[in-house]
C-alpha cells in the first residue's frame, strides 16, 4: 500500500482525496489517503498532493506547522493550480512575503489568468488524453527547463507539464482537474507506483 499526502489546510481537499480514491480503485491499487497538516502526518506519506488555493497563504501555514523544509524532501509531488506555483523555481507577480518550494524547474505567473470572475471551463487535449479544464484565478506557466515535458497547452500556453530529477518526480497544472476527472490523478499515481516498485 502506497500513502497519498494531500496538503489539507484549505483548497479542494476532500475533492483530491475523492479523485485520488477513484483513480485508484479504477487502477486497480492499494491506496491510503492522508490529510497532512503536521509533521506527523507528513513523515508517513510516500507522495503528496498541492492542492488550489492561496499560494500566499499555503506557505505561512506550512511554516507555521513547521512542514515547510520537510515538504521539499518528498521525492512525489503533484501541484495543481496554487500547488503549481509552489513547486515553481520561478513565481512572478508573488506577494513580497511569499515563497515557493523551488524545486521544479518552471516559471510561473501567479494569477495570470485573472481574478475570481474571470474563471472559465474549456475542453482540453493533452498528452493524457482529453480532459474538462476549470481554470479559477489560475497561474501561467511560461519558461521550463529542459529536464520538464510539456503534457498540455491552452491558446499556445502550457497548462501542464512534469518534470523527473533522478530520484523525484513532479507534475504540475494550472487548472483543477478534481473537479473534472481523475486522469491527472490516475496518471500520478502510476508515477508514483513505477518509481517505488
Amino acid at each position: 500500500m502506497k500513502k497519498i499526502g494531500i496538503l489539507a489546510f484549505h483548497g479542494d481537499v476532500i475533492e483530491h482525496t475523492e479523485a485520488t480514491k477513484q483513480a485508484a480503485a479504477n487502477l486497480h491499487l492499494d491506496v491510503e489517503v492522508i490529510p497532512v497538516r503536521s509533521v506527523d502526518s507528513i513523515k508517513q506519506i510516500d507522495a503528496l498532493i498541492l492542492p488550489g488555493g492561496e499560494s500566499t497563504t499555503l506557505y505561512k501555514l506550512c511554516e507555521r506547522a513547521k512542514i515547510w523544509e520537510k515538504m521539499k524532501q518528498i521525492n512525489y509531488i503533484f501541484g495543481t493550480c496554487a500547488g503549481a506555483i509552489m513547486l515553481a523555481k520561478v513565481v512572478r507577480h508573488k506577494m513580497f512575503d511569499q515563497k515557493s518550494l523551488e524545486l521544479m524547474d518552471i516559471e510561473i505567473d501567479r494569477n495570470a489568468y485573472g481574478r475570481q470572475t474571470d474563471s472559465f471551463e474549456k475542453d482540453v487535449n493533452t498528452k493524457l488524453g482529453p480532459t474538462h479544464a476549470i481554470f479559477i484565478r489560475a497561474p501561467k506557466i511560461g519558461k521550463v527547463g529542459k529536464s520538464v515535458t510539456i503534457l498540455g497547452k491552452y491558446n499556445n500556453q502550457i497548462i501542464a507539464c512534469e518534470e523527473r530529477v533522478g530520484e523525484k518526480y513532479y507534475l504540475a497544472v494550472c487548472f483543477h482537474p478534481e473537479l473534472s476527472s481523475p486522469l491527472f490523478h490516475e496518471y500520478f499515481l502510476r508515477k508514483v507506483y513505477l518509481f517505488l516498485s
